[in-house]
């Protein structure tokens, strides 16, 4: 009976690593360009904020998006940063006051491990970040985002690989829209060039021409301070 399992297994296995593969490049091949699954009425939508600006600018994003087809919408914050997901509750009871949206119906707000803090040490950091990713993976399959928005802040990474993976394992479809941070005017942030260089991101967005000569794949824009909000909102529509 064993030995009939060690023979099933050697069988299955690399049927199994054969089929992930094939899905592995069905994935690549397939990320930016038009998803048919975008056509849905309602996207439920993933927003990652973080400190030092990110979620003052996606917050500036999240203003050109239509509020009628980006819902759900689930912003999404570190667990040490107090202030982003305050901004966001604070915006969306703006738009409870000026549509009469029933409180709880189109957002939500979620806090997630974050990967490393501030001066942490690389070592140490190691354990911090193989649990944000397993916090991130919970979140991600809890959420089933369609369509996620990040825009630098360690805490997208983890996030994004674990959609990346789901879609791997045919477990769920999420379109990636990376837009890099307005202070980035020459080389891409650390958790840019990791979802650059990986090709985890289905649409990649610069605000700066200096940094024109990274992009490499037609998935990819290099937009303009003045035009980068209503492209984007066009993109994701």
């Amino acid at each position: 009976m064993g030995l009939n399992a060690v023979v099933a297994a050697c069988y299955v296995f690399p049927v199994l690593v054969s089929v992930l593969a094939v899905r592995f490049f069905y994935v690549l091949w397939h990320s930016g360009q038009p998803e048919s699954r975008l056509c849905a009425t309602r996207l439920r939508c993933l927003i990652v904020l973080g400190s030092g600006g990110h979620t003052a600018e996606m917050m500036n994003i999240v203003t050109t998006l239509q509020k009628d087809r980006f819902t759900p919408r689930y912003y999404v914050a570190a667990l040490t940063d107090n202030m982003s997901l305050q901004k966001a509750q604070v915006y969306e009871q703006s738009l409870i006051q000026s549509n009469g949206t029933k409180a709880g119906e189109s957002a939500h707000f979620m806090q997630i491990y974050r990967s490393r803090e501030v001066g942490q040490s690389y070592v140490t950091s190691i354990a911090t970040t193989l649990l944000a990713t397993l916090h991130a993976m919970w979140l991600v399959i809890r959420i089933r985002p369609q369509v996620i928005f990040c825009n630098g802040p360690g805490t997208c990474f983890p996030l994004c690989i674990s959609a990346f993976v789901l879609k791997v394992l045919g477990l769920g479809w999420s379109s990636i829209f990376y837009i890099e941070s307005i202070a980035r005017v020459k080389k891409l942030s650390l958790s840019g060039l990791l979802l650059y260089k990986l090709r985890i991101a289905d649409q990649f967005f610069v605000q700066w021409p200096q940094l024109q000569h990274e992009i490499r794949w037609q998935s990819m824009h290099t937009l303009t301070n003045a035009s980068y909000l209503r492209e984007l909102a066009m993109s994701a529509s």
